[in-house]
């Protein structure tokens, strides 16, 4: 096949699966297919089911475990417990005086655990809250000077945990994984609060069915 026909169908196919990509994530995507790293050791532990989503989902998911348990690694003696304490200060000190359930929602708590923890944190001296001047029914937060000193300390540690993570991986390499990743963590985060009290099976109709439906008009 003639190269320049066979470079014009591999970005046909990249544009079909990712509509919102650019000539940049193209590239990055092409490259990434064409080289084969090499990789020491066993991939992932455990039952890996027979499909291409299994190993996927796995190393998604060990890596998740790892990042928590380094970053709660990095934490020790800094006045926080766990990453999702730093999580949910980063939310209060970025969205600027939130709601609670807005603080518990964007870090995919249910409502009485996030509760709890936002509790602890009032506890500790690093938030305080008050109520909502159009909204007497909910709260809102925001840091103490106490827990804006900590959550700048505590970003220090977590940036160096992410880059000793992802050391090895090229610049290319990551915007690669974000470009692939994103719209999937933005659909079921935007989708989850509307899921997460149904059953699984009529979840999992609402989601891949349309999407059937879709490929088939095609």
């Amino acid at each position: 096949m003639n190269k320049t026909v066979a470079l014009v169908n591999e970005w046909a196919d990249f544009e079909k699966r990712h509509p919102e990509g650019d000539l940049d994530d193209f590239c990055r995507h092409y490259l990434a297919k064409q080289r084969q790293q090499h990789v020491k050791g066993i991939l992932v532990g455990g039952v890996i089911p027979d499909i291409t989503d299994g190993p996927l989902l796995k190393i998604i998911g060990r890596i998740s475990k790892l990042n928590m348990a380094y970053a709660n690694l990095a934490l020790e003696n800094t006045g926080l417990n766990q990453i999702e304490e730093f999580g949910m200060l980063m939310t209060i000190k970025q969205e600027k005086s939130p709601k609670k359930t807005e603080v518990i929602y964007a870090n995919l708590f249910e409502l009485s655990s996030g509760t709890d923890m936002l509790n602890r944190l009032k506890k500790r001296g690093l938030i305080k809250e008050y109520d909502d001047k159009e909204d007497k029914r909910s709260k809102r937060i925001e840091l103490t000077a106490k827990g804006e000193k900590i959550v700048e300390a505590c970003f220090a540690k977590i940036q160096k945990n992410a880059g000793m993570l992802m050391h090895d991986l090229s610049e290319d390499d990551k915007e690669l994984c974000i470009q692939l990743l994103k719209s999937i963590e933005m659909k079921f985060s935007a989708l989850w609060p509307q899921h997460k009290n149904r059953p699984f099976e009529e979840v999992y109709s609402s989601v891949v069915k349309p999407s059937e439906a879709r490929a088939k008009r095609k």
